[in-house]
């Protein structure tokens, strides 16, 4: 099923970029995510910390226009703090509920001035892991869950800056519009959605 999911998206990454091979720029980037949930039936300051990872192209249509599709790599969920007094379940301080996702955004890109631009567009995001990890620092402490939607529609908006030897930085939000859980699970009619703030480096070759 995994496997699928990031043909897929590789798929929608080739698709978008096939017809442009000459004027894209391709690249590589990485990041930090600071992720929650957010809605009406949810609220906690605790988020998790995670990374982000993938591929890029920009796609230049105009002077200082382009769009820019991508694949993702981005850890997600939140932590709750649930000590173990008596250290029954070898537990850490807190616990992640992991919420992990393929997102493959597809960006309108705006130069402000050279080199920093401003970003945003809609996000289409493949649920690939979904757990519990309450040994967050550790290997093992996983359960297994599948509350989640296999299939999220997002957006993303946000800036960066480029410099001239392809190296850049940014930074982001991204919002799960669709709610997170599936309908016929016992959160199915909450008001909640991912939020994740992140911010990152990378290179246009």
């Amino acid at each position: 099923m995994k496997k699928s999911i990031l043909i897929i998206a590789l798929l929608l990454f080739g698709a978008t970029t096939m017809s442009a091979q000459e004027a894209w720029n391709f690249g590589i980037k990485g990041g930090v995510n600071f992720a929650n949930f957010t809605g009406d039936d949810f609220s906690s300051d605790n988020s998790r910390t995670s990374f982000n990872v993938g591929l890029l192209a920009e796609i230049p249509l105009a002077d200082r226009f382009s769009i820019q599709p991508e694949v993702m790599y981005s850890g997600q969920g939140f932590d709750f703090y649930e000590r173990d007094q008596d250290n029954i379940f070898d537990t850490d301080d807190n616990v992640e509920y992991q919420v992990d996702y393929i997102n493959v955004p597809v960006l309108a890109k705006i130069y402000l001035v050279d080199g920093l631009s401003v970003q945003a567009g809609p996000s289409f995001n493949f649920k690939v892991n979904e757990e519990i990890d309450y040994q967050p620092t550790q290997d093992g402490g996983d359960i297994d869950t599948d509350l989640a939607r296999d299939f999220e529609f997002g957006g993303v908006a946000g800036l960066e800056y480029k410099f001239n030897n392809g190296f850049f930085i940014q930074g982001r939000y991204n919002y799960g519009f669709s709610k997170l859980y599936k309908d016929d699970s016992a959160l199915g009619d909450s008001d909640i959605h991912n939020s994740v703030w992140q911010a990152g480096i990378g290179f246009m070759f």
